[in-house]
């Protein structure tokens, strides 16, 4: 059975590393960013349009490549996130979450009893074809699973003790671009407000032991967060990435050819 090499690297203290996958519905973008040396890829299910076929393409090629799948779901169910898992997904990125009971319910979902809800429904495509007993397999998909809850809102700040204490929960993600309109500073990631704000969640995850994450869109924004404390770090998306190349790869070439008059 696989292992989560995000959540291992998560573990030795180390800072992770990933990018979104919100636009092209290509399985070879996962493989691109494995053999870019990204720890994980943020597959996006809330703001891409993607189907479960297509992520399942997506988890499969993460997989093969070494490269974590982790998924955002768009909405909170019980059928979104155990079919994810099912299909291979490393974790489940819960998005909006704003209530201690419903991010208690939907993390029980990820999780085989005795410690959750989740549904067993194991076949030989999950397990890679081996021989293993019902405890052993609940015992390795209870351990490996990443549960990742999004802080958006000042309202989701505001109860941040009362969320990081709720138990199963591995990696918060801020997202800081709803984070910026809830705090009345919409687009502007290098604001005071947003900054304190940050910080301050931040040093809470570490008084609570929960991982402290974020996804940004920029380079410079996630080289600053990861200085700062931000250990499982998203930078960008693959539609940015690709245009930002191609940008400067088509400026570098008019240097020498430039258009004529």
């Amino acid at each position: 059975m696989r292992v989560n090499l995000t959540r291992e690297r998560l573990l030795r203290g180390e800072t992770v590393f990933g990018s979104a996958l919100q636009c092209y519905r290509s399985p070879e973008i996962s493989r691109t960013f494995a053999a870019a040396g990204f720890d994980y890829v943020f597959i996006d299910m809330e703001h891409g349009a993607y189907d479960l076929e297509t992520v399942q393409d997506m988890i499969r090629a993460a997989l093969d490549s070494g490269i974590s799948p982790i998924v955002r779901i768009g909405e909170l169910l019980y059928s979104l996130a155990a079919r994810l898992l099912d299909a291979g997904a490393h974790g489940i990125i819960l998005p909006r979450v704003e209530e201690p009971a419903l991010l208690a319910e939907a993390l029980s979902w990820l999780r085989y009893p005795p410690v959750g809800k989740r549904g067993y429904g194991i076949n030989a495509t999950m397990i890679g074809y081996e021989a293993h007993s019902f405890t052993e397999i609940i015992e390795h998909f209870n351990r490996e699973i990443l549960a990742v809850v999004q802080f958006e809102s000042t309202k989701a700040l505001a109860r941040a003790d009362e969320l990081l204490s709720v138990k199963g929960l591995d990696v918060i993600m801020v997202g800081p671009a709803d984070l910026s309109i809830s705090l009345g500073v919409p687009g502007q990631f290098e604001h005071p407000k947003l900054v304190e704000a940050v910080d301050g969640l931040i040093a809470k995850c570490v008084q609570h032991g929960v991982i402290p994450g974020i996804q940004t869109r920029s380079l410079a924004n996630s080289k600053f967060w990861a200085a700062r404390g931000m250990r499982f770090v998203g930078c960008g998306a693959e539609h940015a990435m690709l245009l930002e190349k191609a940008r400067d790869t088509v400026a570098e070439l008019r240097t020498v050819a430039p258009r004529q008059a």
